[in-house]
């Protein structure tokens, strides 16, 4: 807690020497009258505030505005914490409840994203490829059959991150199949991917089915639609059309999501990930491009005596390095989760969610995580399971500077007032100077990141606030408050 008499005391001999006792240091100390002010915290004057930088040092102004915020009506009731921190000096500079747990929502992908970087390096990609089993016959006829070979490829026909299209990918196939002198396919398309094997992801424990105007649907029975065009019925009130729509899907066995809501009571999408919407798609096409497919598409996860194949095709992910600076730029749920299901198999080759919580956790082990007040439940920030401190957080981004990715990864990150889930924030001060992940739920906000102050130093903060009243915007403004006068350190 700051001590208010130093500052008081020194504030009232200089103010008053200006004529302005009446205006300075305590009109940023809160009163009754605060209550009936707007939800803004403006200092009264521009004249005021210019005493006041005159009066207080940066430091002084930080930790005014954080003792402010413990009264202030959307704050007082809440649980949050907040600390800036100079990696330079290794001191904190300023703090409020910084060894407080508190549900960190999006902001946990900095601990995902991260472990990614560091154990498969920012080039990694995922392949796709499609092979092919048996002869070709001089007329052009495979007996035998197509296999198309996943890797558990997150963007996979998303377009997310330069992600080539399904349409794009499938036109590569066919070329693969041409170049062969394929005419006919006397045989199967077989999906194998043992990546993903069995593992039906459910949401995230503890998610609420409400959360910052995303509507999360558990699918139901939809065993009847088409994986090309599914559809799941909703009842219509109360859906917005610029929402978000999650739900678990029968065909990728994980969550996925639509961005559009169209129809009559339908939600309508593309499977973003699915294999077999892939394979499906595949066969129709060549149908249509009149190579007949005397088979079916079917999975086969495992293959203990492979036949001997022959690839055609393959094709290439966007690069680790793309796929996380879409996650962070987005706050991509399905990618994240995705990202801590592939380095739970690249260590463990084990495709499951609990695989990639303990490699994430042991990662953090290792990197010298502050572990005291850390509860890592999945890869997005979803759960409300999930906790983790202020000051961990700040030390575990100060440990990235020295990281040969860490250009990379501080590149991900959304930019104040330009880029991402900032580009609303830090429209005027802060603007190209913060760097950090949002994170929300409903009645949770929180941002962690790199301050690039105006002196030029590179600051590391993290500031999380649960149960707060009122409305986000509001905790946002205030969010932006307690750090402007960081930006003069």
């Amino acid at each position: 807690m700051v001590n208010f008499r130093k500052y008081i005391s020194s504030a009232a001999v200089l103010a008053s020497g200006l004529f302005l006792a009446q205006s300075t240091v305590s009109t940023v100390l809160y009163s009754q009258n605060y209550d009936n002010q707007k939800s803004s915290l403006n200092l009264p004057s521009p004249i005021s505030s210019m005493v006041e930088k005159t009066v207080l040092s940066a430091k002084e102004l930080v930790d005014i505005n954080v003792n402010t915020m413990i009264a202030d009506p959307v704050l007082k009731n809440a649980t949050w914490g907040f600390v800036v921190y100079d990696p330079k000096t290794k001191k904190v500079i300023s703090s409020y409840n910084e060894n407080t747990p508190l549900v960190p929502a999006s902001t946990t992908k900095l601990l995902t994203t991260e472990t990614a970087m560091n154990l498969l390096g920012e080039n990694y990609r995922w392949m796709t490829q499609l092979e092919y089993s048996g002869t070709v016959d001089e007329n052009g006829v495979l007996n035998g059959n197509l296999y198309v070979i996943g890797s558990g490829d997150p963007s996979l026909g998303t377009n997310k991150a330069g992600a080539s299209s399904y349409r794009d990918i499938i036109s590569d196939f066919i070329g693969g199949i041409s170049r062969e002198g394929i005419k006919k396919v006397n045989g199967d398309i077989i999906i194998q991917t043992a990546l993903f094997k069995g593992n039906i992801s459910m949401l995230p424990e503890n998610v609420v089915w409400l959360e910052n105007n995303n509507y999360y649907l558990p699918a139901g029975t939809t065993r009847g639609i088409n994986p090309a065009n599914e559809k799941l019925i909703v009842k219509k009130a109360g859906f917005s059309t610029d929402k978000k729509f999650f739900y678990v899907s029968p065909y990728a066995h994980q969550m996925v999501y639509a961005e559009k809501y169209e129809g009559d009571g339908a939600l309508t999408t593309k499977l973003p990930d699915a294999p077999a919407y892939l394979a499906n798609s595949f066969r129709t096409s060549l149908v249509k491009s009149g190579i007949p497919v005397t088979g079916k598409v079917t999975p086969k996860m495992t293959d203990a005596s492979p036949e001997n194949r022959k690839m055609l095709a393959a094709y290439k992910s966007p690069t680790l390095g793309d796929i996380i600076y879409y996650t962070n730029q987005h706050s991509d749920n399905s990618l994240a989760e995705a990202l801590l299901r592939t380095v739970g198999f690249q260590k463990m080759g084990d495709q499951t969610s609990e695989s990639g919580r303990v490699v994430v956790t042991d990662h953090l082990k290792n990197a010298g995580f502050d572990m005291m007040g850390l509860t890592y439940m999945d890869g997005s920030g979803l759960s409300r399971s999930n906790n983790v401190t202020p000051i961990s957080q700040v030390k575990f981004l100060t440990s990235l500077m020295g990281e040969k990715y860490y250009q990379s990864y501080l590149t991900s990150l959304p930019i104040g007032g330009q880029s991402g889930t900032l580009k609303r924030m830090f429209n005027v001060g802060g603007n190209g100077q913060v760097f950090a992940k949002t994170g929300t739920l409903n009645k949770v906000k929180t941002l962690a990141g790199y301050l690039k102050t105006n002196t030029g130093r590179t600051l590391v903060f993290s500031l999380m606030v649960n149960n707060y009243s009122g409305s986000v915007d509001m905790v946002k403004k205030r969010m932006e408050k307690i750090l402007e006068p960081a930006l003069d350190l």
